[in-house]
């Protein structure tokens, strides 16, 4: 009897888990899991969602021009190579659908966003895990793993959930010592952290191979809405295009997405603040016994010194009402990945951590 069955690789994909919002018995609960904007979204853009609200009836433009002209606009790119998706996860899934298949590989580093290795085995195609280098990209391995099979190749720069970037300098190195056949992603997520970081857009101008993905879901807190783009050579947006759904954005999310990306002054002030509250959160954990690398997004990745340890105090940050990540996932079992919030919150976690600390 013939059996209904889904394409190979699918069920080799673990059904996803959200961070938790909520914590059973427990009143102000502080949600440090997720990579969330303390601050929100620009108050134009909460505007522009509430005026969507008029025309709910009317299908979105199929075209996104408004968003990509604005997008365009702010970062100095081309708004005809830009393609937008449902956060940037739908930018990649795109491109492991049109560009990776069955006995093709698509290479991902060890502590590399989950979604990188989904997608590809979502298209049927092999992920390749490729190590890091103390948390880090090595481009020296990458090349190593690089075969006439491979098609995509991911990283995440900065990287989540380690938190680590490398420079432009081995970002070309890698651009330019990949097999012909084979895309450089570049996903960039959290490039806008990074003061003055373009985030691969200079490589993207000069080479024919470099595509990177963007989200407005962490500093231009539109988490909820999901919107994302993506940039690189006319011909790889025209095929992302062709696999694109037409209505894949609504009214309200391109609205808001568009608002947000103009306000440039409350991307300046999200970026000094987070930098000046994730600085102290890390120094702090530093005093406290608990080592982390020099993070360069929003969040702190901090180091146990086993995973016994990390879950004891992941157990203990519960009991105060306080929700961070765990990420035995992304082979770090001695992590917890640790959102960095406003003042109050920074302040409650490590209050927190140097409890459970001083009571070992």
């Amino acid at each position: 009897m013939t059996r209904i069955t889904p394409q190979p690789g699918i069920m080799d994909i673990a059904l996803y888990e959200g961070g938790q919002s909520h914590l059973e018995g427990k009143a102000n609960v502080l949600k440090l899991s997720s990579n969330e904007n303390p601050l929100g979204a620009p108050e134009p853009a909460r505007e522009a969602f509430l005026r969507a609200v008029r025309d709910l009836h009317r299908y979105p433009n199929t075209d996104h021009a408004g968003l990509r002209q604005a997008i365009g606009e702010v970062w100095a790119l081309d708004p005809r190579r830009i393609v937008c998706g449902v956060g940037s996860d739908e930018i990649i899934h795109f491109l492991c659908q049109a560009y990776a298949g069955p006995g093709d590989e698509v290479i991902h580093t060890e502590h590399g966003f989950a979604m990188y290795r989904i997608s590809a085995l979502a298209a049927g195609a092999t992920p390749v895990e490729v190590p890091e280098r103390e948390r880090t990209t090595d481009v020296d391995a990458i090349l190593a793993a690089a075969t006439p099979r491979t098609k995509l190749v991911f990283i995440a720069n900065p990287n989540n959930p380690t938190g680590t970037m490398i420079g432009e300098g081995e970002l070309a190195q890698l651009a330019d010592g990949l097999p012909p056949q084979a895309l450089l992603v570049l996903d960039g997520a959290y490039a806008e952290y990074v003061e003055g970081y373009d985030a691969g857009a200079a490589l993207i101008a000069a080479r024919d191979n470099v595509v990177m993905t963007r989200t407005f879901s962490k500093i231009y807190g539109l988490g909820g809405l999901r919107v994302g783009w993506g940039y690189g050579p006319q011909e790889v947006v025209d095929t992302l295009n062709r696999v694109r759904g037409p209505f894949n954005l609504s009214t309200a999310a391109l609205m808001a997405a568009e608002a947000a990306v103009r306000d440039r002054a409350w991307v300046q002030r999200c970026r000094q603040e987070n930098a000046r509250w994730r600085d102290w959160l890390a120094a702090r954990l530093a005093e406290l016994g608990v080592p982390s690398d020099v993070a360069t997004a929003n969040f702190v990745l901090a180091r146990f010194a086993d995973a016994a340890e990390a879950n004891a105090c992941d157990e203990h940050l519960r009991g105060e009402g306080i929700i961070v990540r765990r990420v035995a996932g992304y082979k770090l079992p001695h992590c917890l990945r640790i959102t960095v919030g406003d003042e109050a919150s920074c302040r409650r976690v490590a209050h927190a951590i140097g409890q459970f600390k001083g009571g070992r």
